[in-house]
């Protein structure tokens, strides 16, 4: 039986969030994240501003949201060189990073 696709969303926090640091984590998890094998979506963006309902959770600077084929292909995403370069690289700008990750069906 083949695996579900999994959804990967990772919500960051930053130090300054200003919209050079946001614009930066944007390129930057462009470069990084994006074209990996067994990627069947892949979008990042800063928080809306415009939406601002009691039921938006507004504490992030920059969504990222990653679909996989499989577990197996987030997993290989995992310990990918780029992947770990991104963390490398931006880790020291983060205040806060939430993950989600879930089957989907």
């Amino acid at each position: 039986m083949p695996e579900s696709p999994l959804a990967h969303v990772v919500f960051f926090t930053l130090h300054d969030g200003s919209a050079k640091n946001r614009a930066q984590l944007v390129a930057d998890c462009n470069k990084f994240l994006s074209g990996h094998d067994g990627t069947v979506h892949f979008s990042v963006g800063t928080c809306n501003a415009e939406l601002d309902r009691p039921v938006n959770d507004r504490t992030f600077d920059v969504a990222l949201h990653v679909v996989f084929s499989s577990k197996a292909a987030h997993d290989k995403y995992q310990q990918d060189p780029r992947h770990l370069q991104f963390i490398e690289e931006n880790k020291p700008n983060w205040k806060q990073v939430r993950v989600f990750d879930s089957d989907i069906a």
